[in-house]
């Protein structure tokens, strides 16, 4: 599998990037949830407005205009070219880390009632927070992490009853 992400914005623009492209970008973190990027002489304010992590959905502002964007990683494309379907999450017992980083928040506590979509925990990794929501309707057995802890990608999160 390549680590190429491909990136769309609305319906307009589809882009290809590389991790080496990622990591050699002129990006600058100038809040929570902002950022300015140089790119070919061109300055760019970027702030994230909103974030759906496990559907890869982002709304950004970029120089004040809002856009839609979608990502997809390599293990999206290939399920998608292998054609299986993605709503097999329904059966899911528990929520490991997507990836490293630090629990900023916990919304909810063990033993509440959650629905599908449901906002969970708040996740910051790679300089971005990322929201993890509950992949079914259910209720939280047990809650594995405490805020401020740092956790390793796959760690256990939360578990369902």
């Amino acid at each position: 599998m390549n680590d190429t992400y491909t990136v769309k914005v609305g319906d307009d623009f589809d882009f290809k990037l590389s991790k080496d492209t990622i990591s050699s970008l002129d990006l600058i973190k100038t809040g929570a949830d902002a950022f300015h990027l140089l790119k070919d002489g061109g300055s760019y304010h970027i702030k994230i407005l909103g974030s759906d992590f496990n559907n890869g959905t982002y709304t950004i502002s970029v120089n004040g205009r809002e856009y839609q964007t979608l990502i997809q990683t390599p293990l999206d494309e290939l399920i998608q070219k292998m054609g299986f379907a993605t709503n097999g999450s329904k059966n899911i017992d528990y929520i490991s880390a997507p990836m490293p980083g630090l629990i900023l928040d916990i919304l909810v506590e063990e033993g509440q009632e959650v629905e599908e979509e449901e906002q969970l925990l708040i996740l910051e990794a790679m300089k971005m927070e990322n929201i993890i929501t509950s992949p079914r309707n259910g209720v939280i057995k047990k809650i594995r992490v405490s805020q401020g802890d740092a956790v390793d990608k796959k760690q256990l999160l939360i578990e369902f009853q």
